[in-house]
């Protein structure tokens, strides 16, 4: 069902993702470049890339996002180039009067550093808070934080157990990585003004006067959830004519992290809730999220990364580094056949049904 052809887009590093994708997007389209000022490790340049398919004035816009964590970027590359070969070859057709915008590679320096965060630390998936008010406080990642950065892990793992005994599963991972605003050091950590790809966000919105049309978003991640299946998470409020859209187009597949039905726990300032603020009736804004391994080991991986990166760049070659990136990229895009195959057969369904839900909201197949 998917050819050898199609697994070929998933690439193993930024730079042959990057060329990967513009020679995919530029048979579709004109690719604008989108540079950030810092470096990958090898000294190589970085961008985003955003590329708009379609009617210049469309009512309806399918928005595709990938690398808002930047390591995730590798599977959501490939997810994009995969897209634009269906296009390329009208195996996929975009409904009349319906655009496609693609941001590939939001976060490219966590991309081609392996990281999530950006280069100051910031995840931007807690990023979209309104930096004129107070941020909030996560009381449990305060009481965790020095057992975060134990390089023991057995006592790592322990601290975490216990916290999780006393307080429940939920509230441990609210404390870990529902978002946190004063330690720049440490994971999940939201900044304190908007990071570049905030901003760069937010000059597409008003470029392509987002605000004025239908949208149907899908932003594309991995690493939490069952192993390779993708779980469509809507973090639209419950009662909220974002969640009600979401649920007709996708169906009994949408969960819902306010209601206890994701992976996913609520978190703090995720990119979802800046377009929520753009988005009319009949729009909808879903997150992909490709599940690899447990949470436990992310939680490991991550923590491991945070600590390699504790007080700068670390040298690139050297053994530690190479082991600890190593197992960033194998958590966040396994280099397995099925895992590759079940991402794209997800992905190609979900952007059907969006597809479908912009061009017959009131009947989506």
């Amino acid at each position: 069902m998917i050819s050898t052809d199609t697994l070929r887009h998933f690439q193993p590093d930024y730079t042959t993702a990057k060329a990967h994708f513009l020679a995919v997007a530029t048979k579709a389209g004109t690719p604008l470049a989108h540079p950030v000022a810092h470096t990958g490790p090898h000294g190589e340049t970085l961008a985003s890339h955003s590329l708009w398919l379609g009617p210049e004035h469309a009512r309806r816009v399918l928005v595709l996002l990938s690398g808002t964590h930047g390591v995730e970027g590798l599977c959501g590359s490939a997810l994009q180039c995969d897209l634009l070969a269906q296009l390329h070859t009208g195996t996929l057709r975009l409904p009349a009067d319906t655009a496609c915008l693609m941001v590939h590679l939001l976060n490219p320096w966590g991309c081609a550093w392996l990281r999530r965060c950006d280069q100051q630390g910031i995840d931007l998936n807690r990023n979209f808070m309104d930096f004129s008010k107070p941020l909030p406080d996560n009381p449990g990642y305060t009481v965790l934080r020095d057992q975060l950065f134990n390089t023991d892990a057995a006592a790592r793992r322990q601290a975490l157990h216990e916290y999780a005994e006393r307080y429940g599963r939920t509230a441990l991972e609210i404390a870990v990585s529902g978002g946190q605003y004063h330690d720049p050091a440490g994971p999940f950590y939201g900044g304190t003004a908007p990071a570049e790809a905030n901003l760069l966000i937010r000059h597409l919105m008003a470029r392509y006067a987002l605000a004025q049309r239908q949208l149907a978003v899908i932003d594309l991640h991995t690493g939490l959830g069952p192993y390779g299946y993708g779980e469509i998470i809507c973090d639209h409020p419950l009662d909220s004519a974002g969640t009600a859209t979401a649920q007709q187009w996708y169906g009994e597949a949408v969960t819902l992290p306010a209601a206890g039905t994701s992976s996913s726990v609520p978190k703090e300032g995720l990119l979802d809730y800046a377009w929520h603020r753009i988005m009319g009736a009949g729009s909808c804004f879903v997150t992909l999220e490709f599940g690899t391994y447990s949470t436990d080991q992310l939680f490991d991986i991550i923590l491991a990364d945070h600590q390699l990166h504790r007080h700068g760049l670390p040298p690139w070659q050297a053994p530690e580094t190479q082991r600890v990136k190593s197992a960033m990229q194998a958590h966040f895009c396994p280099a397995r056949q099925q895992w590759q195959e079940l991402a794209v057969f997800r992905t190609r369904q979900v952007v059907r049904l969006a597809l479908a839900g912009l061009a017959h909201p009131e009947d989506p197949s």
